[in-house]
């Protein structure tokens, strides 16, 4: 019950930031690292036409719970490596 009362703290402090994403993990070959890819919309520039997009992120997974092919919502926090700019906050 803790755990789940934490992540709601947690997600209701970065909330308010705008910068939860939801992805697809791509990659779990590290420890604790995933590779994360994020699709979002965009307008071209010169076209004006709304194209996909994708970005793939460095996540910090501390217990290691998400594995390939999940999605997750991440949150950024501060640098934990060279690479590393975002946190999993949990696996929806």
């Amino acid at each position: 019950m803790s755990a789940n009362k934490n992540t709601n703290m947690m997600l209701e402090r970065r909330s308010g930031s705008g910068h939860l994403r939801e992805g697809v993990v791509l990659s779990d070959k590290m420890s604790k690292t995933r590779t994360v890819e994020v699709s979002f919309q965009r307008r071209h520039v010169r076209f004006e036409k709304i194209v996909w997009m994708k970005k793939s992120y460095y996540v910090h997974d501390e217990k290691n719970t998400s594995k390939t092919g999940d999605k997750v919502l991440i949150a950024p926090s501060r640098p934990v490596s060279k690479l590393k700019r975002w946190t999993l906050v949990k696996v929806l």
